[in-house]
Order: structure tokens, then C-alpha cells, then sequence
């Protein structure tokens, strides 16, 4: 099998811990071939999806520290998708209009034969944060708006809410607002724009000292084991990227029930791949573009969760894919 992997550039990759290369060392561990692009090397000529690829494979025993883990096997040349047996997106945020435009060339082409793996149009219509809303029984109560006026009454009401562009990743741009809150309207006057841009609201969910858990569903199925990330004294976020500490621990019921309802939902849209976000009882976010966490959960417990992706990726292949409408 020859893997298309659409990536930020490699020397950038933290090797060590980064579930891109997870991924990479199982496919190669089973023989696959693999390729690598960047999101800006993605075209159309002629009417065909393209990109600029470059056949790589992962040098055994490398310094997983330093940027010596791959070496390129091919010089770069400029191939449809569909010349592969599959292509996975693995394309870090942000999610701006160039990354839009990116699940548009990829959905073009699915319709010329390629095998995306998260599809183009099942990643473009599932924002991350909005698409908790969908499953509202999960929630905590949520509003989202632009209107400053509606969020201080959601405010209001709750007392303690967390509010946060939809746009932002690895914690970015989070405030935790309590009932006496002296920079209420600054905060919403920045976070909207003056009202401009909408932004959530959520009433806040103590048990985040407890840590905000990653769930990874992948094929349908959940992985067994949810990372915490346990968030520093004093902080409100637990993202790893602003300081949060992961600790795997087992699923509990709530999300094991969270995590089979929504599992064959989304990959019957074409997500093999997702990643959840769970606070407490409370679903909070639904990954799709680029989910994390392999390494950090097989370390810690022994469970092979790329494996587990590359089983998935296997079976999806080995179905017949249906013809884009």
C-alpha cells in the first residue's frame, strides 16, 4: 500500500511524541510505503488533483529528539491522489481559508477516485467546536453568538462560564468569566470584535481539575483509554500546549456512552479519526483535523492506538468506496 500523508513540514514534527510519525511508524512496520506533502502543494491541472510528493522512509534507531528520524527515497515529483491507495490529512490548524480550500481539493479528489481518510467534506463540515452542539445531550449548556448583550445574559444566568473563539486551538484565547467579573465587557468586546465575530459560551465545569480528556474514536470504535490533561495550579485550561499534564487513565461509563453514540455517526461522514473532548460528564469538543494523543496513551498503557488506526485505514480500504454524487 502507498500512503499519501498531508503534513506540516517535517523538521517541525516532534518525533518523540507526535502522533503523525506514531502513525508513520506503524504503516512502515507493516510494509506500507509512504509519501509526504504539505497543504501548499496541493493542485488542479487539467481538471486532476495533484500535489508535489516526496516518497520518504524512517531511518531505524534515529535520535526521535532530533530531525535525523526520516530520508527521503524519491526526488520530488508532482502526482494525482489517485495514483495512491490512500491519503490521510494530517494538516495541524489553523483552519483559515486556505485550509478550506485544502478539504475542497481533497473532495475533488474523492470524486476522481482517491481515498481521503478524514474526507475533505466530512473535515470542512465539522468545526470543532460547533459540532458539539449537534449532540446537545452531551453538553453542558452552550450558547454560541457575537451578540455581547446575549452573552452577558447567558453570563447571568450561569454565573461561571468559559467563553472562547471558535478558532482557536491548544487552548487560545479561553476565559473563565465568574459571577463578579470586573473585565466582563472588555473581554467580550475583544473576543467578538465588537460584535463582529461569534464566539462560545459554556457554563464552566468544575471536574476540569480533573483534567480535560481526549478520547480518540477511531473507525467507530473508541480507543479504551482517555488521556487527562491535567490542568497547572490556578489554570483553567488543560491543553498540553499551556502546560496541561497527561495522565491515561481507563473510560469511564459516560465516556464510553458518549463515545459509541457519536463513533459510527461520524465515521459514516467519512471521520475515520476523531477525537473528543470530554470534561467531567460534558462533551466540550469534537477533533477532527488533526487528533492527537497516540504516543502519550501507549506509553502510559500498552495499548497499540496507531495499530488501532492502521487496522482501521486497512478495513476502510478493503470496502468498495461509493461513487461521489
Amino acid at each position: 500500500m502507498h500512503v499519501l500523508i498531508i503534513l506540516d513540514p517535517l523538521p517541525g514534527l516532534k518525533a518523540y511524541k507526535d502522533s503523525t510519525v506514531a502513525m508513520m511508524r506503524s504503516l512502515t512496520a507493516r510494509g506500507h510505503r509512504i509519501s509526504v506533502a504539505g497543504q501548499g502543494d496541493l493542485f488542479i491541472d487539467g481538471g486532476a488533483v495533484m500535489s508535489s510528493v516526496t516518497g520518504i522512509e524512517l531511518v531505524d534507531g534515529a535520535d526521535l529528539h532530533g530531525h535525523d528520524w526520516w530520508r527521503d527515497t524519491s526526488p520530488a515529483e508532482d502526482l494525482e491522489l489517485s495514483a495512491f491507495d490512500a491519503v490521510i490529512m494530517r494538516k495541524d490548524p489553523p483552519f483559515d481559508m486556505e485550509y478550506v480550500y485544502a478539504t475542497h481539493l481533497l473532495e475533488y479528489a474523492e470524486a476522481q477516485g482517491a481515498r481521503v481518510f478524514n474526507a475533505g467534506a466530512a473535515i470542512r463540515n465539522h468545526p470543532e467546536k460547533l459540532t458539539i452542539t449537534e449532540f446537545a445531550r452531551f453538553t453542558t449548556p452552550t450558547l454560541v453568538s457575537r451578540d455581547p448583550a446575549r452573552i452577558r445574559a447567558f453570563h447571568a444566568v450561569h454565573g461561571d462560564v468559559i467563553v472562547k473563539p471558535l478558532d482557536g486551538m491548544g487552548g487560545m484565547g479561553i476565559f473563565r468569566l465568574q459571577r463578579q467579573e470586573p473585565n466582563l465587557n472588555a473581554i467580550l468586546e475583544t473576543l467578538t470584535h465588537d460584535g463582529t465575530r461569534s464566539i462560545m459560551a459554556q457554563r464552566y465545569i468544575p471536574e476540569i481539575v480533573q483534567g480535560d480528556k481526549r478520547v480518540l474514536v477511531i473507525g467507530g470504535r473508541p480507543v479504551p483509554y482517555a488521556l487527562a490533561r491535567i490542568p497547572l495550579a490556578g489554570e483553567t485550561r488543560g491543553n498540553l500546549a499551556a502546560g496541561g499534564r497527561g495522565v491515561a487513565q481507563p473510560l469511564t461509563a459516560r465516556d464510553m456512552e458518549i463515545a459509541t453514540a457519536l463513533g459510527p455517526v461520524l465515521a459514516a461522514r467519512g471521520l475515520l479519526l476523531v477525537g473528543l473532548d470530554i470534561i467531567g460528564d460534558c462533551l466540550t469538543e469534537v477533533n477532527v483535523t488533526s487528533p492527537t494523543c497516540f504516543v502519550e496513551i501507549t506509553e502510559q498503557t500498552g495499548f497499540d492506538v496507531a495499530g488501532m488506526f492502521v487496522d482501521a485505514l486497512e478495513a476502510a480500504l478493503a470496502t468498495v468506496a461509493e461513487p461521489s454524487q
